[in-house]
């Protein structure tokens, strides 16, 4: 072994190496010796004197206090609590639902808010009264003050299916709106199949050409809307009552009609063809004429004058459908024959009244039923559709007079007298016309494609209509106009009390019962004194004519409200419940 030479420590040399007690003689442990995972041993650096301190030049002098000891170098945020202020606990309120009521809410202690004086109604849902009466009812009522609905058909363990509702509930209200049926009833129908189905957060829209529904789960989750347009109209209302019955067995709790007995009934009600073929509708349109004819002053040759006049008309206007010419001309296409056969017999040697011959030919033209469903449509706060009607009836109202009016400028310069009669000559024979209008009405009911069981029916609302018109008009000397609607207001309440003992739609028993107080003559007489150049008596008969229609309209819809006004549960005895008005505006 080999000495170590004395000598001074070698500068740097830590405590490690240097010989302690009880190492003398002893080699220091190699590094080789450590771990290779081990930090290295690291000879502690002696400590150098204090001036030979390197110091910075941004280095705080000796005896001045750092910065930030002071309060007034230390920055604060102004929405930071006081120094010896405690604390509020529960002041930070927890982000919660939007729904959930705020912590400083109490039940007890709960803001004042206002009660009517008489309460705030209670609405109950008879369920032996109609769907339409029920629906109606709680469409006109907030989402939220709705009663929670009882599914009545039965539905998958997984709830209902959703879009499968919607579309049967669309392609209904399609039918329904379609046939002619009022939005009011269409929106009723389309509530009650998705409601029976359990979806009962649905808010249904009917405009004059689009459907559509709205259907949300809860308050918090994404609302889900289909729609659908109605590009066809055709006007069977075998097909309406059908639909109306389907509705019925959907919304009553003692038939079970589940969603595929709902579609296969559906594809059956669309196959089913017409229970009028085509030529059954052309001998009705000239029957309807001629006894129109009849109804305003018309003998037996007058008569057949205007129902073959009616019959080439409708022929002519088929032939205009067949090659795709729009409504508008199949409507001056079918008023030219009874103008043109009116210019024949004024021409030829024959007596024979033109007028009448006109007259029955307008009464077949008329759009009574798009009137009555417009002005209910305005009646009932749904204006957008009840403006569209009523344009489609302008339009309509325009063909007619081109279709006349053409053919009377051509009559008056061959040199035709065509001058003004007497329209109506009740007083005389007024049994003659009390049948010439019930043979209106069943005519009107065949062309409408009415179900044979309601042909009856129709045709006696109709007599009743003419014969309380003729008590008011021609015997007690009443206004025409306010006969007119006091008499369509019948027929509107017998319409009305029918389809309720049915449980079907009301246009089949008052559509066809208004043909009798169509207001043909006016419309003809005004349209002739523009053709012989008297303005003034032309825009009066033609106002005249207007405010009749509107008459009949407004008539039928009062009687139907009149009815539910008084309508009673049957077996119970006690008044439906009340149903809310369409408040939509106030006037101020």
């Amino acid at each position: 072994m080999v000495a170590e030479p004395e000598g001074p420590e070698p500068e740097g040399e830590g405590p490690e190496q240097a010989e302690g007690p009880g190492q003398s003689g002893r080699k220091p442990t190699s590094d080789e010796a450590h771990s290779a995972f081990a930090p290295p041993t690291v000879p502690a650096r002696p400590e150098p004197p204090a001036e030979e301190h390197p110091t910075s030049e941004f280095a705080v002098p000796a005896g001045v206090a750092p910065p930030g000891t002071s309060e007034e170098d230390q920055p604060t945020s102004e929405f930071a609590t006081p120094t010896g202020v405690a604390e509020t606990a529960g002041a930070a309120e927890t982000e919660g639902s939007a729904f959930a009521p705020p912590s400083t809410y109490s039940a007890r202690h709960s803001p004042p808010a206002f009660t009517p004086a008489e309460g705030v109604p209670l609405v109950t849902l008879t369920k032996d009264a109609p769907w339409q009466d029920r629906m109606r009812t709680m469409l006109r009522m907030p989402v939220g003050e709705r009663p929670v609905p009882e599914a009545v058909q039965r539905h998958e363990e997984g709830g209902p299916a959703v879009p499968r509702v919607l579309d049967l509930t669309l392609r209904i209200g399609e039918l329904l709106l379609a046939g002619g049926e009022g939005a009011e009833d269409v929106e009723a129908a389309m509530f009650a199949i998705s409601r029976s189905y359990g979806l009962d957060r649905c808010e249904p829209t009917v405009t004059f050409t689009l459907l559509s529904i709205t259907y949300q789960p809860s308050l918090v989750d994404d609302p889900v809307t289909a729609n659908r347009t109605v590009r066809r109209r055709a006007t069977d209302y075998t097909r309406l009552a059908a639909v109306f019955r389907l509705v019925h067995d959907i919304s009553s709790p003692e038939s079970e009609v589940s969603l595929e007995e709902a579609y296969r009934r559906l594809a059956e009600i669309r196959r089913n063809r017409h229970p009028y073929s085509g030529w059954v509708l052309t001998v009705a349109s000239g029957l309807l004429a001629g006894a129109a004819s009849v109804l305003v002053g018309g003998d037996v040759l007058v008569f057949l004058a205007a129902a073959v006049s009616a019959m080439l008309g409708d022929r002519l206007a088929w032939v205009c459908a067949g090659r795709g010419l729009p409504e508008f001309y199949q409507f001056v296409a079918a008023a030219l024959a009874p103008a043109a056969m009116a210019v024949a017999l004024t021409l030829s040697p024959l007596d024979v009244r033109a007028s009448a011959v006109i007259t029955g030919g307008l009464f077949a033209l008329i759009p009574g039923r798009a009137l009555v469903a417009g002005v209910q449509d305005g009646l009932t706060g749904f204006y957008i559709t009840a403006a569209a009607r009523l344009l489609e009836v302008g339009y309509l109202i325009v063909a007619i007079v081109i279709g006349v009016l053409s053919v009377l400028y051509l009559g008056l310069a061959l040199g035709a007298g065509l001058t003004p009669e007497t329209a109506l000559h009740s007083v005389e024979r007024p049994e003659v016309q009390l049948l010439a209008a019930m043979a209106l009405s069943l005519c009107f009911a065949v062309l409408l494609q009415q179900e044979r069981n309601t042909v009856l029916l129709v045709t006696l609302n109709g007599g009743v209509a003419w014969s309380v018109y003729g008590a008011l008009a021609l015997t007690a000397d009443i206004p025409t106009v306010a006969a007119t609607a006091i008499a369509a207001g019948l027929v509107g309440l017998f319409g009305q009390m029918l389809s309720r003992y049915r449980y079907a739609s009301a246009l089949p028993y008052v559509t066809a019962a208004i043909g009798p107080l169509l207001p043909g003559s006016a419309t003809y007489f005004g349209l002739l004194a523009i053709a012989r150049g008297e303005l003034n008596n032309g825009l009066a008969s033609l106002s005249k004519a207007a405010a009749l229609a509107l008459a009949i309209a407004i008539g039928v819809n009062l009687g139907s409200e009149m009815f539910r006004l008084f309508l009673r549960v049957p077996g119970v005895g006690e008044p439906a419940p009340r149903r809310k008005a369409a408040k939509r505006t106030r006037g101020f």
